[in-house]
């Protein structure tokens, strides 16, 4: 499993860093993290409706599930 931020320093985005990682290791469940609103996000191209995002700020609860989700949809597509 992969968490990262979308926005990062460095010259490298989230996306980047999970395509890359996807590379070395198809399948692997990402979740990404963001201050910007889903919505603004799909808006600008930024992220794709099947993506899962968790805002900022959230709660260690809303992490759990959100990391329970990825783990399962990657179960589901390997099943």
């Amino acid at each position: 499993m992969l968490f990262t931020d979308i926005v990062m320093p460095g010259g490298m985005s989230g996306w980047e860093l999970a395509d890359r990682a996807r590379e070395i290791r198809p399948g692997l469940p990402v979740v990404f993290s963001s201050g910007y609103a889903v919505e603004t996000l799909t808006q600008q191209g930024r992220a794709s409706a099947n993506s899962m995002i968790l805002v900022k700020p959230y709660r260690k609860a809303e992490l759990a599930e959100r990391l329970r989700e990825a783990l399962s949809a990657n179960s589901m597509l390997r099943a």
